[in-house]
């Protein structure tokens, strides 16, 4: 989105604005305002004109402009009717120098998960990835990971569901009470521990829980930067629920429809505040945590770590007690987490 479209948008989500303010900031002539206006007319605003001057009366429920209509994050929204992946979109603007950037579809036609795994992704969900480049070393990048699903699930808390976070970014909706009383990166592209929406096995309804969201993030770099993250999340929002697979759930299944431009705004806003202050993610994530305090079983591609799930540990490393001691597990060397019952430990 240019500059100009950018101050328009900014200018007339305040309120009434006069012509002549709008071509004062954006330093285009009348002509140029009255251009601008009805290019959004065309794309789906409703834009009245009084004595105050012009005033948004209607915003479309989704698309580019609609989701930076009214942002309150520094971030430029490409949007799609139909691609094929967000996060090869956004790979491909990170080959080309951009930023900050985040590639919205609105139907994606060949998504896919941790491992390779197809997942479909129709209209009615979010489908994002956003391109960041963090001036951190990679060891901080699964912090961004988690910053996400942090941002999911208070979005999806602030639309009515009662969300949480399986280790490490699954957002699910809790269904057991099965508690105990328990309270590095190499070089070149790395995929950190991800998943897709859709359910984790054909017999997630018997693992307490059902997926809302799934995350995979992707990283270029070196051995002390970071080049480039993409954070691919995908948010089932206003899907049917019969249209679910086995073990998924949405935000309208479990409180109602949103609005999506809306839902999107808030995960950005909420991603941009965490990202400003990464000393905050951990706690943040341990406070949404459905893992802590449970009885988990995780299996990585050399051994099977079963135990009492206590904490997270910088940057999202996973501390299992089990009979041995304790184990750290770290994100990207996990394949499942799965809750275990408690038999009597």
């Amino acid at each position: 989105m240019s500059d100009t479209r950018r101050a328009l948008l900014a200018a007339l989500a305040e309120g009434p604005v006069s012509g002549p303010e709008l071509a004062d900031r954006l330093g285009v002539s009348r002509a140029a305002v009255w251009k601008h206006v009805e290019s959004l007319r065309d794309e789906g605003f409703g834009v009245e004109s009084d004595d105050e001057g012009y005033v948004v009366t209607d915003v479309p429920e989704y698309g580019g402009p609609a989701i930076e209509y009214g942002l309150e994050a520094d971030y430029d929204v490409e949007f799609h009717d139909v691609l094929d992946s967000t996060n090869t979109r956004a790979r491909e603007l990170a080959d080309e120098g951009a930023s900050d950037v985040v590639v919205v579809a609105r139907e994606q036609s060949a998504s896919k998960g941790r491992k390779g795994r197809v997942w479909t992704s129709p209209d009615g969900g979010v489908w994002m990835s956003l391109l960041i480049r963090p001036e951190e070393p990679p060891a901080f990048a699964p912090l961004y990971t988690l910053a996400m699903a942090i941002a999911v699930c208070d979005a999806a808390r602030e639309a009515g569901v009662d969300a949480s976070i399986k280790w490490p970014n699954d957002v699910i909706v809790s269904e057991a009470n099965n508690r105990s009383s328990g309270a590095p990166a190499s070089d070149g592209v790395i995929v950190s521990e991800a998943s897709d929406a859709s359910s984790d096995s054909p017999k997630s309804e018997l693992l307490g829980y059902k997926k809302l969201c799934g995350i995979l993030t992707e990283m270029e770099g070196e051995a002390d930067r970071v080049s480039w993250v993409v954070i691919g999340t995908g948010i089932n929002v206003n899907i049917d629920p019969e249209t679910l697979p086995e073990g998924a759930t949405s935000v309208a299944a479990e409180s109602g429809a949103v609005e999506r431009r809306i839902f999107v705004q808030r995960v950005l806003e909420r991603f941009d505040e965490l990202r400003a202050d990464l000393d905050g993610v951990l706690p943040a994530w341990r406070e949404r945590a459905d893992t802590l305090g449970r009885r988990v079983r995780v299996h990585t591609a050399g051994s099977i770590v079963e135990g009492t799930a206590v904490d997270v540990e910088h940057p999202g490393t996973l501390i299992v007690q089990t009979d041995e001691g304790d184990v750290r597990v770290h994100a990207g060397d996990c394949e499942h987490l799965r809750p275990v019952a408690d038999e009597g430990h």
